[in-house]
């Protein structure tokens, strides 16, 4: 059996520097501390869902991402998967 730690829609305080911002971040699903997913449901993913994925993953210092698209008849064509500079840092 597989041990898998899953997070699901949680809030993340936010800060800059040492203050506490009074907004929150929000994702859709974390997986084992590696991999952050945000699901939509739009007829197209535009820009803005891009950034708002690429910007969790900065913040958590998290590797990788993963956009889904709902809204579609295949959803492996809707999958759209990012990584950032924390991705250098994994153990082959």
């Amino acid at each position: 059996m597989l041990d898998i730690v899953l997070k699901v829609r949680k809030k993340v305080p936010l800060y800059y520097e040492s203050l506490k911002l009074d907004a929150h971040l929000r994702y859709d699903l974390l997986v084992e501390k590696n991999i952050v997913i945000e699901i939509k449901t739009v007829e197209n993913l535009l820009a803005v869902h891009e950034a708002q994925l690429l910007t969790n993953m900065k913040l958590l210092k998290v590797p990788q991402g993963l956009l889904i698209n709902l809204y579609t008849d295949n959803i492996t064509k809707s999958m759209k998967p990012f990584v950032n500079e924390y991705f250098r840092k994994l153990k082959d």
